[in-house]
């Protein structure tokens, strides 16, 4: 175990003063009961300060909306598995003899532990040095993906958004089609897993009709995030 935190160490050029909390934090619940769950539990509220924070120092221009959907495609479970992966923080996880045999590579565990692993971070040192550790883990992605997404429309927006937290693809029906052919008006609902609301908008084409009734749900979505 001290050789995989001395190699983690490395990785986030970060050297921790107390080991015993960064044992906590790679210490699944399977495992016994002092654990990362509380650690995770932090993890998850300091992250997403950070990220906000760096969302709102980059993007002074964007809405609240634009800023909440890209902080949800940055800390989504399997957004930071990913960077977990990166880490090979699997191999350093302390797991229960059921876990073991996944090697403790599924993505909520990945998840959870490196949300853990920030908080502490934090706990180890105070906040500037975890804002370090998170900025260097996330640079490549606040450089690469938002500038991507800053050109998307609302329907894949909307799609990537349920797809990041476990959703299915949005559904989109036609309820009514008014007027005569040659100038329709085409009502669409917008439903996504996961959100009681639906929504409907109308256009004179149904793709149109679909990018309306998604921007109404994306404002619906950013409201409960």
């Amino acid at each position: 175990m001290t050789i995989e935190i001395d190699k983690l160490e490395i990785a986030l050029d970060y050297r921790f003063s107390d080991k015993n909390l960064v044992e906590t934090a790679l210490t699944h619940r399977s495992f016994g009961k002092v654990n990362n769950e509380r650690l995770e539990f932090l993890g998850d509220s300091i992250l997403g300060y950070l990220v906000a924070d760096k969302l709102i120092e980059r993007f002074v221009t964007a809405p609240e909306g634009s800023l909440s959907l890209m902080r949800s495609s940055l800390v989504n479970q399997s957004a930071l598995a990913s960077i977990a992966r990166e880490l090979d923080l699997g191999k350093c996880l302390r797991l229960g003899a059921g876990e073991k045999k996944t090697g403790g590579d599924r993505d909520s565990i990945l998840a959870d532990a490196l949300e853990a692993l920030i908080a502490a971070i934090y706990l180890d040192s105070g906040i500037e040095n975890c804002r370090k550790v998170v900025e260097s883990l996330f640079q490549s992605r606040l450089e690469k993906d938002l500038k991507i997404n800053q050109a998307k429309d609302a329907k894949t927006l909307l799609q990537e958004f349920s797809q990041a937290n476990g959703g299915q693809l949005p559904n989109y029906n036609v309820v009514k089609i008014e007027g005569e052919a040659h100038k329709q008006v085409f009502h669409v609902q917008c439903i996504v897993d996961g959100f009681p609301n639906t929504e409907t908008s109308a256009g004179p084409s149904k793709r149109s009709a679909e990018q309306a009734a998604a921007k109404k749900m994306l404002k619906i979505i950013e409201g409960d995030h």
